[in-house]
């Protein structure tokens, strides 16, 4: 079974070595939607694949930390990533280039190492991360799977190469989960009181 959680943010960027001179040559942004679908074959004790409720933590502050920043590649122009860190608070330095296809990637990466990195606590059985789209416009979306994380050619990504602004850390719930999901320190869900014995 497949569950659906929708997220929103503003986010700009440059899109380098793209065929649009618009893009590949200035600064532009986009209202994102991100998709992130989780698969299981067994529902927890709520009947559910994974609560909802739970997403609204680190996966929701994970993928806040891209609303209203800059992304940009870091084999980029040095002086482009210097003013990028010196006239926006927020921002975020990644391994890929921040296009539609490598933003599919990078969320579908993230919520996986997050998910990868929780002790469940409500009977859940083998959630896993199924695909993530990106709509970058309303007409546009990319879509990736694990074969796509996986892939080489598109680029290898860790943990380490996705670097947050200061600024975006601070306005975290715990600014210290980044580096707890790098050193591998497990987050654990509350405990869930059963009203119904199943």
């Amino acid at each position: 079974m497949l569950i659906r959680k929708l997220f929103k943010f503003e986010n700009a960027h440059i899109v380098r070595n793209c065929s649009s001179d618009r893009c590949k040559r200035s600064i532009h942004g986009h209202s994102y939607k991100v998709e992130l679908l989780l698969k299981a074959s067994k529902l927890d004790h709520g009947q559910m694949v994974y609560d909802f409720g739970l997403l609204k933590g680190m996966i929701k502050d994970i993928f806040d930390s891209f609303d209203h920043a800059i992304c940009f590649w870091q084999h980029d122009d040095s002086a482009y990533i210097e003013a990028c860190k010196t006239f926006s608070a927020r921002w975020v330095a990644l391994p890929v280039s921040p296009s539609a296809e490598q933003f599919s990637r990078i969320f579908f990466f993230l919520a996986q190492e997050i998910m990868k990195s929780t002790v469940t606590q409500n009977g859940e059985g083998d959630v896993e991360v199924y695909s993530v789209i990106v709509h970058e416009t309303d007409t546009g979306y990319a879509q990736s799977f694990q074969e796509d994380i996986e892939n080489e050619q598109m680029g290898l990504l860790r943990l380490d190469q996705i670097v947050f602004s200061d600024q975006v850390v601070a306005e975290w719930s715990d600014p210290e989960m980044y580096e707890k999901l790098k050193q591998g320190i497990k987050f654990i869900n509350p405990e869930v009181d059963l009203q119904v014995k199943v």
